[in-house]
């Protein structure tokens, strides 16, 4: 048998890349095998038989080899041992032992057997656990060894997927997933064939859940595609990341954890800032074991897992938000003595919650069919201020529980009809309830309370946003596929359907939103201003729920042609087809006012998606790849479902300002603070179609992503370059992305339109008539081109002495129009820095870091005979996150966001186009801008968005695990420790992120327009230069556990 050196490489080097060597990793859940049989002259053997054995399970397949010498077996299961036996008569038979297969894969092996001898068949040992894969694009595979012994101290894929130097955490923000500087919206994630990423769009870490939904134990592998070519990716322009769970085995297995760490096994101090951890404890434990119900027959395995720990706000005291306690006890009296009301404390430590439970069975229903069943649950919560920025001071009832109750279920049936036709059929169905629960409750409750002390804002009661917030959405997929091998031919037909459908029920300033410009104010009752929404004509919030649906019919069809021994190709087309029957509630005002209809949805709409790629071993050790193919998908529901929610018919506001709160009248008794004035109740019931608008442009058209790449894997001795000092058994891998996008999704305002030119000549702009509020906007596409071009290298070694490594190198660079942050049109159109909102054209994506380094590395020594000790290293420095200079107030628009508009940076002191306030403007202005490079080079022009980059950031974690005695022959104990952010815990000026807060924005002066010219004022740029310490990230963590495997 003729092994590629890529496939007998080393076990563990590649356990810790197998990526960057590209497999590929649909959303499928299984792998498979084809190969060829030859005699010693590269003739082909037709009639051959080949055997296909798990000998974990007992699973078993044999075929004969086509006329051609070659074989196929698809939906194998991943993991191994697998052994391939391959004889025919008159030659010398075969065995391949030990071979493992990853996820999604086609192991591509070749035999070339000799003539009968006598001998016994010849016994070849598989090294790595995988084989040579086809035609793929940029991608990794991590595998159960990565997953048990990386430094996850989170317990989560995002411990493992950020050894990818292409896919970057943001640790700042939830540790969302950047993959090749895209949004992390437009990722997607399966588990066995279940989406479980972020449907409908609310959280910023990927999930549905507040963490992963799902145990980490029960994973098997994990992969992450940036580029595939099979027709069977799709839901995703950024990334797709799949994972598998382990399987029950004819032997009973399995294993418990627990790991523990508290407020004094966590750092304290961030270069100089001191940082009060109040004190907690936190707790994770759990269990999974697998084994036969039926030898040979039916499997389950079981995961467990529970977490208890707290959310910190130790920086949620008067001082720490910058005013006296006397002033919050004064606040804390009047709420009391004026209105009434019990403040709830001010919390430093919350308490949360997290449960999982996953149940797989498998069943080999005989040699030619199986099938199985996934159930998964996890409900869980965290806390948050919702209002907790450094500025704002927020009591206990403002505070509410986030979270979610998921189900999901999934199964599937393979079977092998003949030796050349397969087929896999899958149902799955998700439920997920979002938790959204106020401290304060809603009954008999005040609405929020804001009061202006200072630059400091104190927050009272529930927040607004949580007035009338519910959701619950479900999700059905369907999946049939068949394939047919022929010849050199593999061939694909499938058919796919997703079913959608959402309650969501958001109705912010149902109890109202108070604001008081000080604490006299707020004594006196005189109100600032006065806010009010609710359901149009009926004021019960519940009628202002939005529900609707729509499916997805996706068909793909494809060719894998092995052309020769050497060149593979994939061919293939996928179209989604998208069918709703629900609309948006018809508003004729907005029809009158802006000329197109609000009631649009996606029924109609499809986009079709043809893809190319290739693999070609150039030799034994040297293999290329590459490929074209069109994406789409990843854009989350809930910019759909405010077009549903926000029609200007269904909901309606109110707003008061300068009044006196006892001057409005209160029907029944009514009480200020805790009931809404009659004014704003008869408002509301009355109303017709006045409310703010979201709408879907007519002529809008599914975003997609055409993706380009190029790559290699290499595999060589140090002595192949002049290096024998350097050793044997490297793997290198390569890779070139380059992404075009599509069609993609941006906000525009209806309302806003330019009535003037400001003296740098960007548009002024202002609200029409229609809507003085400036509330309506449209969900369109950009004739911009956003795009992204990364390279990215690997390097790998595993040693002798028990020591492997992996070095990795990305360059990213990408430019988006907007970066669409958010779940709201108004924030997504607010939150991104422009001098044109409704014309903006491309420029540094929000999500790009230029340039990124990693690094894996394990070893393992046995210092007690016996017993080993691992250490496991990893390590990353990366550049910092883009951010923009900007005004602090709204001088030239009247969007209603502050921080929003590019700064125009003068080209001296005679700027004709600028003058100052001050003489300490001026020099503090052009001080700062001379400073560095990234603002000087704008000299005389408005500074480009994202033009400048936060400091680099350097970060190692590390796991020690020592093997101690189990209680049984064949059981093992491990205890272990994790240190998270090793620098911080040697250096406090160490391992300190220094990154601008959200959106990136930094306000450097205000300006507005006089007789024609800039007049800049309040300069304030000495404060922003290195960015704000982000607290979370920088700080060092310890963890202390032990695992039991049997």
């Amino acid at each position: 048998m003729k092994l590629n050196k890529l496939l007998v490489a080393g076990t563990a080097a590649l356990a810790i890349t197998a990526a960057w060597g590209g497999s590929a990793v649909a959303q499928e859940t299984t792998s498979s095998i084809r190969g060829t049989v030859t005699d010693e002259n590269g003739a082909p053997i037709s009639g051959a038989t080949v055997s296909i054995i798990n000998e974990q399970t007992g699973f078993s397949r044999t075929l004969s080899t086509t006329g051609n010498g070659q074989f196929s077996v698809r939906n194998l299961p991943i993991g191994g041992n697998y052994v391939v036996i391959v004889e025919s008569a008159g030659f010398q038979g075969e065995r391949l032992e030990d071979l493992g297969l990853e996820l999604g894969s086609s192991t591509n092996l070749t035999f070339d057997l000799a003539e009968e001898s006598g001998g016994d068949e010849i016994v070849i040992v598989a090294r790595r656990t995988v084989g040579a894969d086809l035609a793929t694009g940029p991608s990794s595979v991590f595998n159960l060894d990565t997953l048990q012994n990386a430094p996850a101290i989170n317990r989560d894929l995002k411990d493992v997927i950020r050894i990818d130097p292409r896919v970057y955490l943001d640790e700042s923000f939830a540790e969302s997933i950047q993959c090749a500087g895209a949004n992390p919206r437009f990722n997607s994630l399966t588990v066995d064939g279940i989406r479980l990423n972020d449907n409908f769009g609310l959280n910023s870490n990927g999930y549905p859940t507040e963490r992963i939904p799902f145990s980490y134990d029960a994973i098997e592998q994990v992969a992450v595609e940036l580029a595939p070519f099979d027709v069977e990716y799709g839901s995703f322009t950024a990334c797709n990341i799949n994972a598998v769970t382990k399987s029950g085995t004819n032997e009973f297995h399995g294993g418990a954890f627990f790991d523990y760490t508290n407020d004094s096994l966590r750092g304290d101090e961030a270069a100089e800032r001191e940082i009060d951890n109040g004190d907690f404890d936190e707790y994770r434990y759990g269990i999974n074991v697998g084994g036969p119900i039926i030898q040979d027959k039916l499997f389950f395995f079981a995961a467990y897992e529970y977490q208890e720990g707290s959310d910190l706000f130790g920086n949620n005291t008067p001082t720490g938000k910058g005013i006296t306690d006397a002033e919050y006890q004064r606040i804390i009296d009047i709420a009391r003595d004026v209105y009434g009301y019990e403040t709830g404390g001010l919390p430093t430590a919350l308490t949360n919650e997290d449960e999982k439970f996953l149940l797989k069975l498998d069943w080999n229903i005989n040699d030619f069919h199986r099938a199985s069943f996934t159930y998964n649950y996890n409900d869980g919560y965290s806390n948050s201020p919702s209002d907790g920025d450094p500025d704002e001071l927020p009591e206990f009832n403002h505070f509410y529980q986030r979270g979610a109750t998921l189900n999901s279920y999934a199964g599937s049936l393979y079977s092998d009809w003949t030796e050349n036709l397969s087929t896999e059929v899958r149902v799955s169905f998700l439920d997920l309830d979002n938790i959204q629960n106020s401290y304060g409750g809603l009954t008999d409750q005040i609405g929020e309370v804001q009061i202006e002390v200072g630059d400091t804002v104190v927050y009272l009661g529930p927040d607004d946003s949580r007035h009338a917030n519910e959701l619950n959405y479900e999700l059905w997929t369907y999946k049939a596929k068949a394939d047919y091998s022929w010849n050199d031919h593999l061939f694909t037909v499938g058919i796919e359907r997703e079913e959608f459908e959402v309650f969501n029920l958001f109705v912010q300033r149902v109890q109202g939103q108070f604001l008081f410009s000080s604490i006299d104010d707020f004594e006196n009752g005189d109100l600032d201003e006065f806010l009010y929404q609710n359901a149009s004509g009926t004021n019960d919030a519940d009628d202002g729920a939005a529900e609707f649906g729509y499916e997805i019919t996706t068909l793909y069809a494809q060719d894998e042609w092995q052309v020769t021994d050497q060149l593979n190709l994939v061919l293939g087309l996928r179209g989604d087809f998208f069918t709703s029957d629900d609309k948006p509630a018809f508003n004729p005002n907005f029809l009158n006012a802006y000329g197109i209809r609000n009631d649009d949805n996606l029924d109609g709409k499809s986009v079709i998606q043809p893809r190319l790629g290739f693999t070609y071993d150039w030799s034994s050790d040297l293999t290329f790849r590459g490929g074209v193919g069109l994406y789409s998908g990843g854009n989350p529901n809930v910019w759909i479902s405010n077009n549903y929610s926000n029609n200007g018919q269904t909901l309606a506001g109110f707003s008061g300002d300068g009044n006196i709160i006892t001057d409005y009248t209160y029907s029944n008794g009514g009480t200020p603070l805790f009931d809404i004035p009659d004014e704003a109740l008869s408002a509301v019931a009355n109303a017709s179609g006045a409310g703010a608008v979201n709408a879907l442009d007519p002529d809008f058209e599914i975003p997609s992503e055409w993706k380009y790449s190029l790559g290699l894997t290499h595999s060589f001795d140090g002595a192949t370059y002049g290096m024998p000092w350097a050793g044997n058994n490297f793997i290198l891998n390569a890779d070139l992305l380059y992404s075009r996008a599509k069609e993609a999704a941006i906000v525009k305002s209806a309302s806003l339109s330019a009535i003037g030119t400001a003296p740098d000549g960007r548009p002024i702009v202002a609200a029409g008539e229609f809507n003085p509020f400036r509330d309506d906007y449209i969900l369109t596409n950009t004739d911009a081109t956003p795009e992204a071009f990364v390279a990215s290298i690997a390097l790998s070694k595993s040693h002798e002495f028990g020591l492997d490594w992996t070095l990795g190198y990305a360059y990213t660079d990408s430019r988006d129009v907007n970066p669409m942050t958010s779940s709201v049109a108004s924030s997504n159109y607010a939150n991104f820095v422009t001098t044109d909102p409704n014309n903006a054209g491309t420029a540094t994506s929000d999500y790009e870091i230029p340039h990124r380094f990693t690094l894996q590395a394990d070893y393992e020594h046995e210092f007690v005979a016996g017993y080993g000790t691992r250490f496991s290293l990893f390590g990353q420095v990366s550049e910092g996150s883009p951010y923009s200079l900007t005004y602090g107030n709204s001088a030239v628009t009247e969007i209603n966001f502050l921080d929003r508009q590019l700064l125009y940076v003068p080209n001296g002191a005679n700027d004709p186009l600028v003058t100052y306030d001050s003489s300490a403007t001026e020099n503090g202005l052009l001080s700062f801008l001379a400073e560095d490079e990234c603002y000087s080079d704008y000299r005389g022009e408005i500074i480009d968005r994202n033009a400048c980059h936060d400091d680099w950031w350097t970060k190692f974690d590390l796991k020690i695990t020592q093997n101690l005695p189990g209680l049984r022959e064949g059981d093992r104990t491990q205890a272990f420790v994790v240190l998270e952010n090793v620098g911080n815990f040697l250096n406090s000026d160490w391992g300190v992120l220094r990154q601008q807060g959200f959106p990136g924005a930094v306000d450097v002066v205000n300006a507005s327009i006089v007789d024609g010219q800039y007049r800049y004022s309040n300069f304030r740029g000495e404060d922003t230069d290195n960015g704000s310490i982000q607290v979370e990230p920088s700080l060092w963590e310890i963890r202390f556990g032990v695992n039991y495997d049997f």
